[in-house]
């Protein structure tokens, strides 16, 4: 057998292992509510204050200026740093979607509409929509950082 053709006997059946991994590999979900756990008013509004968060807008783009004409409406993008025993606190999305990425750390997110609380951890993405009322607390050693891209209405509401 020649060297070039024991070779390719080596390399062919490593790589097609190599793609059969890569295809196999399904994205990573939020946590969600668990089954059963679904239910309206499951978590009453808290009147906690913001705790060790940082909420850096990256960028923003005025909808009403872009072809889909949707005035009123600005896309943008932040970045929220939540310290150790941090707190986002009680807001509301019935106005204004987003989606949110954990990009490190682990984060416990409190849901109008779960009877448990919700576990995120890094690699997740949460989307929040109309009924989505929630507050997060960071029950870990390590500081979490999220990304967020929502639609906000109003440039003075400054909800995280």
């Amino acid at each position: 057998m020649s060297r070039s053709h024991a070779l390719s006997r080596l390399i062919w059946p490593g790589l097609a292992l190599a793609g059969a991994l890569t295809l196999s590999a399904q994205p990573v979900a939020a946590g969600e509510c668990p089954a059963g756990k679904i239910k309206p008013n499951a978590q009453q509004m808290v009147d906690y204050k913001p705790v060790g968060v940082t909420d850096v807008t990256l960028g923003a783009i005025d909808l009403g200026k872009q072809p889909a004409h949707i005035e009123g409406r600005e896309l943008r993008f932040r970045k929220l740093t939540i310290e150790p025993g941090g707190i986002v606190p009680w807001h509301s999305h019935d106005d204004r979607p987003a989606l949110i990425f954990v990009q490190q750390g682990e984060i416990v997110e409190y849901a109008s509409n779960c009877v448990d609380p919700i576990v995120h951890k890094a690699g997740d993405i949460r989307s929040e929509v109309h009924g989505t009322s929630h507050w997060w607390k960071n029950l870990g050693k390590d500081t979490v950082i999220l990304y967020v891209g929502d639609v906000r209405k109003d440039p003075n509401d400054h909800h995280m």
